[in-house]
Parts: structure tokens; C-alpha cells; sequence
């Protein structure tokens, strides 16, 4: 498996491992229409992985030959109350391959890059009743900071999620 920063031809293959986790890991969380209606061909539209401002989103994958296993993005703190984090916004992989370390390997580089972008501490967002992401994050020592919120610009439907932090 060889992990390094994703190209702009890789934006179907990172969308289908995002729609795929999503409907696998949200499958109880969110309405089943909702996922059932999610496809990778919309969401690769919203990738730019072309972008090498530090201000924005950048997207490790871990790849084998020329599959893509899964993804983290990461970008400095969106939270107002905690400007100076780096922020891990997404990780995800394939539902076939969990269980295989790719996810440990994955946070590893994105710590690593946050660190090596100066940030000291970082911050996630976690969906209120993701128990199989709570329970690895707190394996990789995020802590959740008492911070809770509501998004409601999923196509209307409203989600819960808490923070958590850690140090790099």
C-alpha cells in the first residue's frame, strides 16, 4: 500500500470509497433515501485535488496498484474557537477492507502533514452515534472536548456531531 497525496485522476475512485463508506458506516445514522440516492459521480465533482494552498483541503489516499482504499482530508481549523488546530475533516475506506489498518495508517499521514504544516493540535467532527468511528479515534488518543453541534446543509436533513481533539 503506498499512501500520497491524491491526484485530480483520482477523484472517482476517492468519491466511491466516500459514497460506499457512507452508505455502509451512515447506514442506521441517516435516512436510508438519502444514502441510497448518494453517487460517486456528483460527489467527485467537488474535489479539487489540483489546489496546493495550505488554506485548503488536502487529501491523502492510500493506494494499492491502482485502486484507491480510502482517503483523509485535511486543512487547518474551519472552528472559530480554535484557529490554530489543523482539522481532520474526512477519513474514510472502503467498507471491504476495514479491519485491515489502512485507517491507522491513513490518520498517521494526516497527523504527520498537519504537523509538518505547523499546527501543534488538531480537531475532528465525529456524527453523534458513529460508534465504530468514536471508538478509533479514542484508540488513536483524540479526546472529545465537551463540543457538540447541528448541521442542517445536508439536504436538509439535520445531523449531530461532537468534537474531538488531539495533540499532534
Amino acid at each position: 500500500m503506498q499512501l500520497r497525496l491524491a491526484q485530480p485522476d483520482d477523484a472517482m475512485a476517492v468519491a466511491r470509497v466516500h459514497v460506499r463508506s457512507w452508505q455502509v458506516a451512515y447506514r442506521t445514522l441517516l435516512p436510508d433515501d438519502y444514502l441510497s440516492q448518494l453517487r460517486p459521480e456528483d460527489r467527485a465533482k467537488s474535489y479539487d485535488f489540483t489546489n496546493l494552498d495550505p488554506l485548503k483541503p488536502r487529501t491523502i489516499v492510500a493506494a494499492e496498484e491502482r485502486a484507491i482504499l480510502g482517503f483523509a482530508t485535511t486543512m487547518p481549523s474551519r472552528d472559530a474557537d480554535i484557529p490554530d488546530h489543523g482539522e481532520l475533516c474526512a477519513l474514510y475506506v472502503d467498507p471491504d477492507k476495514w479491519g485491515q489498518g489502512i485507517g491507522a495508517a491513513l490518520i498517521a499521514a494526516a497527523r504527520a502533514d498537519l504537523l509538518a504544516q505547523g499546527h501543534r493540535k488538531a480537531l475532528l467532527w465525529v456524527l453523534v452515534g458513529n460508534a465504530r468511528a468514536e471508538r478509533f479515534y479514542r484508540i488513536d488518543q483524540w479526546v472529545a472536548d465537551g463540543s457538540r453541534r447541528t448541521d442542517s446543509g445536508w439536504k436538509g436533513i439535520v445531523v449531530n456531531e461532537v468534537r474531538y481533539q488531539r495533540g499532534l
